[in-house]
């Protein structure tokens, strides 16, 4: 990585900075105990078998990280979520009727979008940090707050979906059209606000208070996400750190809500609730860093929409900004905002040639370093691994 370290993200999330910092050139592991101010290099525990198959890939995490590993270890994204997989068919089946019984547009825009193949990561992440904290503490069963949460975080989630493909004009949501392609900007807008007004109003029943400043917090950070992201269109110039801020807001801060909820809800000490918190934050960071190199890899099949279309927004990503470093050119390129034929292409081979895609893909796994740091805190369980198996599933997309 380079020598600046520019990519360490500051202290905007109100996530304490003691618990853990990183040694970038071993790829070792430090931990500070709260109890004296001396440090100590941890080692991961190797995780014992698990029911999909994915203690080769945690392993790879131990060992570095090697993308290499994910690819003849594969974690089938299908068998990922079998721990909760009960707790995610009740969920898929109030979620169409808490959104949209009032109004037969909504239930139908709802309709739309809860069918379009999300897997319904963020309540997977609230059902499983549940049930490994509930262990952790001696509790049988899931709370009934436990469960609400989870659809609020879903909820939360797609009507920041409804709201970005507006405000993007993208066509297709994951290869179907969106909400707005079939209904309209006004519907789908008013069905966003009628999502987070719905999810709101959820969140005060659950009548604590902790959880609802996390989680308006979050809602708060979106529309923070976009006003950054809009203020730095085409800006050759963005840090690598605002990039990772931006990329909280819109991304992470929902998932490190989702996790940190779920352990207040199990009445996990603060301890612990804030190493779920940091777990989420950085798979959140993680995912969204993925997502930007698979934007420059996947072709417009797999991706569901055209390739490098943050770039052609001018929405510029980790790939991009490693990418700007190394070639003058693209600057000149994307300063004229791909005005010549054949510039945005020349600017995508640009970024794919110079090193700058290798070099995201090490942040990316950084930051899943750092995820499955904050799970040693848990007991071994199914649902730990399962928690494990998420990070290497993410990388393993860019194995």
């Amino acid at each position: 990585m380079n020598g600046k370290r520019r990519y360490t993200v500051r202290n905007y999330a109100r996530v304490s900075s003691k618990g853990c910092g990183k040694g970038h050139g071993t790829c070792r592991l430090f931990c500070c105990t709260r109890r004296n101010t001396q440090c100590r290099v941890s080692s991961m525990k190797t995780a014992e078998p698990t029911v999909n198959g994915g203690t080769q890939a945690i392993e790879g995490l131990n060992k570095g990280l090697n993308l290499k590993g994910y690819s003849e270890t594969p974690i089938s994204a299908a068998r990922f979520f079998e721990a909760v997989a009960d707790d995610l068919l009740t969920l898929n089946k109030n979620l169409q009727s808490i959104v949209g019984a009032e109004n037969p547009v909504l239930m139908s825009a709802a309709e739309q979008i809860f069918s379009a193949g999300g897997k319904r990561m963020r309540p997977a992440l609230v059902f499983l940090v549940a049930r490994a904290t509930a262990e952790l503490l001696g509790l049988k069963e899931l709370t009934v707050k436990h469960r609400r949460l989870a659809e609020i975080i879903e909820m939360i989630h797609t009507a920041s979906l409804i709201h970005d493909d507006v405000l993007d004009e993208s066509d297709l949501r994951r290869g179907k059209k969106t909400i707005h392609q079939i209904f309209g900007t006004r519907v789908a807008v008013l069905a966003g606000d009628f999502m987070f007004a719905q999810s709101s109003w959820y969140l005060a029943n659950l009548e604590n208070i902790e959880v609802i400043k996390l989680i308006s917090q979050v809602i708060k950070d979106f529309a923070s996400g976009e006003i950054k992201q809009a203020s730095s269109l085409f800006d050759c110039d963005v840090e690598l750190e605002e990039y990772l801020i931006k990329s909280y807001y819109k991304t992470a801060s929902l998932i490190a809500a989702s996790t940190k909820g779920a352990a207040i809800f199990s009445g996990a000490d603060s301890g612990i609730t804030e190493k779920m918190y940091e777990y989420g934050r950085n798979l959140g960071l993680s995912f969204q860093i993925v997502d930007d190199i698979l934007d420059f890899t996947q072709s417009a099949e797999q991706l569901g929409k055209p390739s490098g279309s943050d770039l052609a927004k001018g929405n510029l990503t980790a790939p991009v900004i490693f990418a700007l470093e190394k070639e003058p050119k693209l600057r000149d390129i994307i300063e004229s905002e791909f005005s010549e034929d054949g510039s945005l292409d020349e600017a995508i081979n640009l970024v794919k040639s110079c090193g700058s895609i290798e070099r995201a893909q090490e942040l990316a796994k950084e930051k899943a370093d750092l995820a499955i740091q904050s799970l040693q805190c848990l007991p071994q369980s199914v649902y730990r691994l399962a928690l494990e198996d998420m990070v290497a599933y993410n990388l393993q997309r860019i194995a």
